[in-house]
């Protein structure tokens, strides 16, 4: 997958709506109570295809450690709109500079268990970039090419149950990582829309 490719299947499709098993303990929490976030679904274009950013979180964080994630965090009032917290956040944590980001859509708003509203903002990020790891949030950072992220084949959900509701986790293992939770849900939301849907022609 390259970035016309890419561009051409996410703009001619619709967004899907979050998994409502994935859902289901969030039904006696008011969306009006949470926190806006955004995270920055980044996208790089390498001469072997569209690769996608994810960041593995430091190991000493109170929230989610060591898991993989995309760049992003909480909405701060001078952010001025959550595209702009994506992107001050990618360059926080890793370094990247937001005069390396270009914004071309964004996903609907997912709401999580921690009390957030997240808004995942999606970029292409030029391919010369070099990451400056913020130690004190980030562990590292790594590319994974976008055919094999957005591959439904590649992703796994299990479902459970947590007080009395059937709930259900989606992840997707690369190499050493495993990327699940609030990432996963992305994942299998942004890979609904971008997987076309053949129609039979009519005669």
């Amino acid at each position: 997958m390259n970035k016309q490719q890419f561009l051409h299947r996410f703009n001619l499709s619709l967004p899907h709506a979050y998994h409502q098993e994935s859902l289901n303990r969030l039904k006696k929490t008011p969306t009006d109570a949470m926190r806006q976030a955004a995270v920055l679904i980044a996208l790089v274009e390498r001469p072997n295809g569209l690769q996608v950013i994810f960041t593995k979180r430091a190991s000493h964080l109170r929230h989610h450690p060591g898991q993989i994630s995309f760049p992003g965090g909480k909405f701060e009032q001078t952010d001025g709109s959550l595209a702009y917290t994506a992107i001050r956040e990618a360059e926080e944590e890793v370094g990247i500079p937001s005069s390396m980001i270009e914004v071309v859509g964004q996903l609907p708003t997912l709401p999580t268990i921690s009390q957030f509203l997240v808004t995942p903002i999606i970029a292409f990020v030029n391919p010369d970039y070099q990451p400056v790891i913020d130690a004190n949030e980030v562990e590292l950072l790594f590319e994974a090419p976008a055919e094999f992220v957005f591959n439904k084949q590649n992703l796994f959900s299990q479902q459970f149950e947590i007080n009395e509701h059937i709930h259900r986790i989606f992840a997707i293992p690369y190499q050493e990582h495993f990327i699940w939770g609030v990432t996963g849900q992305i994942i299998e939301a942004f890979q609904k829309q971008l997987t076309p849907v053949h129609c039979p022609l009519s005669d």
